[in-house]
């Protein structure tokens, strides 16, 4: 009774782990898809605005994209008359402020791909302990009955090892896609800061 109520508690720890993993994997996925999804035109649209002196229509096209960068470009626009280095500040701090939101949960995950195999392995010890401890009380032990014990102890290891490869692919996959949303962040942020000092060359 001991040894199935210690399985199944390990098996429901990992079960909810396994299930958060996946969770938190597609649901990041989707927002760093979307928040890297923008037009190629639409620095050149920024672009055209602004040097037309239309920055309503720049705004206005920012906030039509929702995305961290069309975000940061709407605080650039907002502070335009400002000094260089305050604009640049503000853009910043925009983008630090985006990057915490996509990396939301993102530790959460690293978590979850170190728990799985320690809950995985406790769950191999606990069924291993009660195992003998059932068997040295018993009065007919047979290879049949030892082998069932360990084979249940052992499944808890494997478990556990399933949610953590998991949850590790996942997390080097949402990091892959995290780099590229910031590096399209710094790039958009490069090109409004120089179209700004455009006309003072």
């Amino acid at each position: 009774m001991g040894n199935t109520t210690s399985s199944m508690a390990v098996f429901f720890i990992l079960v909810f782990l396994s299930i958060a993993a996946v969770y938190i994997i597609i649901e990041r996925y989707l927002t760093l898809k979307r928040a890297g999804r923008v037009d190629q035109n639409f620095m050149n649209s920024i672009r055209a605005s602004v040097e037309s002196g239309n920055l309503q229509a720049a705004k206005a096209l920012c906030q039509s994209v929702d995305a961290p960068m069309a975000r940061m470009v709407e605080k650039g626009l907002d502070r335009i008359g400002k000094p260089l280095e305050d604009i640049n500040k503000a853009i910043e701090n925009v983008g630090n402020l985006e990057l915490l939101k996509l990396e939301r949960n993102l530790s959460t995950l690293a978590s979850i791909s170190g728990l799985g195999p320690m809950f995985g392995l406790l769950g191999t010890v606990l069924g291993l302990i009660l195992s003998f401890q059932d068997m040295s009380t018993a009065e007919n032990v047979t290879p049949q009955v030892l082998s069932s014990g360990i084979y249940q102890a052992l499944t808890s290891t494997a478990m556990g090892l399933v949610v953590s490869i998991v949850a590790m692919a996942g997390y080097n996959v949402l990091v892959s896609n995290l780099d590229k949303v910031v590096y399209k962040m710094e790039y958009t942020a490069l090109q409004f800061m120089d179209l700004l000092q455009e006309p003072s060359r």
